[in-house]
Parts: structure tokens; sequence; C-alpha cells
């Protein structure tokens, strides 16, 4: 039921969209915000009585499938927004911060994001140079963040800073920042290969002034809440690669039944029927890795492994596939009239986002030293 309504939704809704946000690099116009609002799109496992859906993760990882099949960009906002924002606002918030901030994140009347990548700091978090000072009631922040998702227009962003430099990762915090905080602002946004439909940019802190209320987690525990999250963002990020190789693969496969060559559908010549063979192998591996980290997730099972396999599977799965759909396409692949060049470029980013490749493998190997170092 999910997958029907979703789809549905993506093909009466975002369809005719996703080729104009990747060219002309714009956000969804309002009123496809506010009916994925009334589906429960920004609050797919949030609570109900927040005005989420409260499903579970592998539901929300068809959403996000569901919908980057169509509008990859779009499907980045929502994961996002979903898993890095709100899902450790539920999980790491106090109550009253959950009660303040989850309905308007729920419902999508406030987008939100999840900030630590900076100019100097990138896959090394205990880097940042983001900086918390403490001044009475509040903290005052102040550095700059880069290549945010959601930066453009979103409301509420969870953000890193140190409280401590010398503490290094020992000395993060994890600050729930509002857009209409004096201070903060947003800065260029980002002139991007692909996921042109959403709004990354650059985001400034000039002394804002934060609560400390407004501190998620205890404020020496940002690195840890960090990690977790992005464990959760994963599983979102690999969802939606599945989601655009699930799109190159199927406008390839129709193509190679309908162009012909040499008096046949050029699917027919092994050359390209093989090719059609390993994308569907390599996405159907996905789809089950994806799966499997989520039902780790819902049992309360450790998935920080499962969710870096997943990730790193995936989005090289999809670049994969989307590399042979548009060599099944030849020239016409090549060309922005079909969306399979589109697909090609969003598919890049989901081995560099949220945990580059070479991250993932570090996380995968460092478990297998640990478990095999009790033997």
């Amino acid at each position: 039921m999910v997958q029907k309504n979703i789809r549905k939704f993506a093909a009466e809704s975002l369809d005719e969209w996703a080729n104009v946000l990747d060219r002309e690099s714009k956000p969804l116009p309002a009123e496809i915000v506010r009916e994925m609002g009334r589906l429960n799109i920004w609050g797919i496992q949030a609570p109900v009585r927040f005005g989420g859906a409260d499903l579970d993760t592998i539901s929300y990882a068809i959403i996000i499938e569901e919908i980057s099949r169509v509008s990859a960009a779009v499907g980045l906002g929502v994961t996002v927004h979903n898993s890095v924002c709100l899902a450790p606002l539920l999980k790491f918030g106090t109550k009253e911060q959950i009660e303040r901030f989850a309905p308007d994140l729920a419902s999508g009347k406030k987008i939100g994001g999840f900030t630590v990548t900076e100019p100097h700091a990138g896959s090394d978090m205990a880097s940042i140079q983001t900086t918390a000072v403490p001044d009475g009631d509040h903290y005052i922040l102040n550095g700059q963040k880069t290549f945010v998702t959601n930066g453009g227009i979103g409301d509420i962003f969870l953000t890193a800073a140190s409280v401590d430099t010398g503490k290094k990762a020992g000395g993060i915090a994890i600050f729930i920042v509002e857009k209409s905080m004096k201070g903060f602002s947003v800065g260029k946004i980002e002139d991007m290969m692909g996921m042109r439909g959403n709004m990354v940019s650059e985001l400034f802190f000039n002394s804002v002034r934060v609560p400390r209320e407004n501190v998620l987690g205890p404020v020496d525990d940002g690195f840890r809440i960090s990690m977790q999250t992005l464990d959760i963002g994963r599983i979102g990020i690999a969802a939606q690669a599945l989601g655009i190789g699930i799109a190159a693969f199927g406008a390839a496969a129709a193509y190679a039944m309908e162009r012909k060559q040499f008096d046949r559908p050029i699917g027919t010549f092994q050359a390209i029927s093989f090719k059609l063979a390993d994308m569907k192998t390599l996405l159907d591996a996905s789809r089950l890795l994806i799966y499997r980290a989520a039902d780790h997730k819902d049992r309360n099972l450790p998935f920080s492994t499962e969710s870096a396999m997943c990730k790193l599977f995936a989005s090289e799965a999809a670049m994969r596939v989307c590399m042979e759909a548009l060599q099944i396409f030849g020239g016409y692949g090549y060309v922005k009239d079909l969306p399979v060049e589109r697909f090609f470029r969003d598919a890049k980013i989901t081995e560099i986002y949220e945990g580059t490749s070479e991250i993932m493998k570090i996380i995968i190997g460092n478990a297998i030293l640990k478990e095999f170092s009790r033997l």
C-alpha cells in the first residue's frame, strides 16, 4: 500500500517537475511540498500525534526509493529531513525539544537539515572549526558549513560545533539552530553536477546566540550522536541510490526492446542482455542489503556495519547501472532530451555524501577486525 500510494504521487505530481528542477536548479513548488505533508512524507517515522506516519524503516526505504526513481533531488531532501534531522531529534531530544520542533518538521511546515561538513573538515569530523562558546544561558556559534542539503530552503538545522577544540571529537556538541536566529545566514547555492533540484548551500554563523535548551543530548556527546545519526541516514542514501538505479535500468530495458539494429531489437543481442542481467542482479542485491539494515534497526539490533554495507553497495551499483544504461542508449543517452544523463549525474554523489565509499570500507573493515580479534 505504501509503495502503491507513493508511486502514484511520484508519477502524478513529481514526474512533470523532475527535469525542470534539474535544468533550472530550483526547489519544489510550495503546493507540492504541502501535498507531501498531507501524505506524511516529511514525517515518515514520526509518531502520529506529531503528524507523522509512524512507519517502520523498510517502509521508509520503499518511500525514498519510489520518490528517487522520479526525482533523486527530491528524494535527497526527504531522506535528509527525515533521517538526519527529525530522527535524531526524536531519539536524542528532550521532551520539550520534541514537543517544540517535531510537529512542524513532521508536517513539512518546516524543513530540516543536518550540517557537519566545513571547508576543511569532511570525513574527519573531529577537525571542525565552527565553535560554540558558552555565554550565560546561551552558546555563541561562529563558523561556516558547506554542502548543506536543504540549506537554501531549510528552517531548522542540527549543527555540529566544537565547545572545546582541544578535545577534538570529545568536545563536539550538536545544536538545534533555527533560521530565524540573528547572525545565521545562507551563503551561495552550489552549482552542482547532479541533485540540482536540491538547494545545497553554505551556511554562516556570525555570533549566533543559541539557547542552552537547544543543545541536542549531552553537550559533549555530539560526536556519538552524529555517528549514530549517519548510520540512520545511510539507509536512506542507499535507498535513494537504488531508486536512481531502478529508473535507469527500467529506461534502458525498455529502450533495448524498442531500438532495432540489424533488423532486431538490440536487447536480443547477448552483449546487451548480459548488461541488463548484471544491472538487475546488482539492484536486487542492493535492495536486500537495504532491507537487512532497516530490519536490524527496527529490531533494535546493531546496524552500523549493515548500514555502511548497503550504502557502499547500493551507491556503487547505481553508478554502474547508470553507466551501462547510458551505454545501451548510445548517443541518445548523452543528450539532455532524455533523463538517462540526469540519472548518471545524480548517481555519482551517492558514493560521496554521508560518508564516501572509502569511509564505508573503513567502517566495515574495522568491524571485521574487531570480530576476528576475539578468536
